[in-house]
Formats: C-alpha cells, structure tokens, sequence
C-alpha cells in the first residue's frame, strides 16, 4: 500500500531535538508534493527537550519565511504536552495567537501538574513500558480519562501518538475524538496502536492524519510505518484527511476564529 500525502502535520526541528531546520523540513515537504507542513517542536513543558518561550517569536519568523520562499504553507505549531488527569496542558489560551495547529499527546518526562500526576503518569506509564508489564487496569483507565478531558477542554487539533508509553482504551478515546473533533493521528515514527486498537479506532466514528513525526530532514513526508500496518488491517482510507488531494479541518482555527 502507498499512501498519496496531501501533508505532514508532525516535524520536529532544533527549536526541540530535531536536527532538520524550518527551511530544510520545508523544502523536503516542498520537494514531496505536499502542500502543507506543521511544525511541531515539544511543548513547553517538556523536560528535556522543550520548547522556550523565548524562541517562539523566531520560530514564528522562521516559518512564515519559509512560506514565502518556498511557496508551501508552513504552520506554526506545537506537539503539546498533556500534563494531568484534568486533561490540562503546556499549550495556554494566551498562547493560541502564536500558533497555527495545535498537536497534543502524552510524554513522560514533562513537568506535570501536581506531585499525584507525576506518581501516577511518570511512575506508572514509566515502570509498565521498562518493565515490559501489562499495565493496571487502573493506569488504563486514569491515562484514558486524561486523554478524554484533554479532547474536551482544549480545542487539539491532532492527538499525537495515542498510546505509545500511554496504555490506554484507544476506541474509548478515538470516540470522544469524533464527538469534538479531533483528529488521530496515525504516527508513521512509532507503533503506538496495535493491529487490533487500529481496526476498533477506524470504527469509532473518528478522523484520522498520517504524518511522520520527523525529527530528521529525510523522514519528513515518511508513511511507511503506516502503509505497513493499513496493509494488514481492514481500515476506512476514506476517513483519513490528509490523503488523496484532502485536506482536515482543523477546530482549532475555528476556534479562535470564534472567540
């Protein structure tokens, strides 16, 4: 199976720890046929590698450069970081006007919202993932409500990555995704859904964006990742918007149109 991307809504560049530039990540999307390119460096709150305050008004100018100078829409975006189980993040209302497209997922080394958050998030996602256990049923359910009342009270764009270092109920989530309008995203970097999760969120009602989470000029625009895992499972290609000449609708635009 080969996938015809219209676009690719998840790079990272130095801004985090990608290696590949704004311009670079750009005229490789440019160079692909794609019309459009989110880039989506960490989020404030992450730990190791997130992005500064400080930098934004750059990375804001870098993008809109790049734009200009290439003839492809760069947004400016952020791979937000889900920071408890109120479902809040780094990703503030007085930051929306900085920003284009709105990518929210789950990281585990970020600064969480409370001590709890932290056991429960950093401690429990941790230790199931490096211990190669079967998580609680009761880690599954709090990163599910996290996933959810994040959804629901913040206008995300794309969750990144459902699942990966997360366990969570991923149909549960995919239709609370649809209900709000929220895309899942379909990460080519990683497997974060099994064969069995895709099959059941390709039938929650839900839309869906392939990209690559590059953090490298040469994987930006990669869905090879994606097109293996399609092959094996019966999955509606018609609910994935950013395919084929399509292009999502995105609510977070809409949002701050409206307000």
């Amino acid at each position: 199976m080969k996938l015809a991307l219209t676009a690719d809504y998840h790079t990272h560049t130095p801004y985090s720890h990608g290696k590949g530039t704004v311009a670079e990540n750009a005229a490789r999307a440019k160079a692909l046929g794609l019309k459009q390119i989110g880039i989506t460096d960490h989020g404030f709150a992450h730990l190791a590698f997130g992005l500064k305050r400080k930098a934004v008004p750059s990375l804001i100018s870098e993008c809109r450069a790049a734009s200009r100078e290439l003839g492809i829409d760069v947004l400016v975006g952020m791979e937000a970081n889900i920071l408890g189980e109120d479902g809040s993040t780094d990703m503030k209302e007085s930051d929306y006007e900085n920003f284009d497209l709105f990518v929210c997922g789950k990281h585990v080394l970020v600064a969480y919202a409370s001590a709890r958050d932290w056991w429960h998030y950093f401690g429990g996602n941790f230790t199931a993932d490096k211990f190669r256990r079967k998580p609680p049923r009761a880690l599954v359910e709090r990163n599910t409500r996290a996933y959810i009342a994040m959804i629901r009270n913040n206008p995300v764009d794309i969750l990144s990555h459902l699942g990966y270092l997360c366990p969570a109920d991923a149909a549960e989530v995919a239709k609370c995704a649809a209900d709000y309008g929220t895309y899942i995203e379909l990460n080519s970097k990683k497997t974060h859904l099994s064969d069995e999760e895709l099959y059941a969120v390709g039938r929650s009602g839900a839309r869906f964006v392939v990209d690559s989470d590059a953090h490298s000029v040469d994987r930006v625009g990669d869905a090879k990742r994606v097109e293996e895992q399609l092959s094996r499972v019966d999955f509606p290609l018609d609910r994935i918007d950013n395919i084929d000449g399509r292009f999502p609708a995105f609510r977070f635009a809409e949002y701050k149109r409206r307000r």
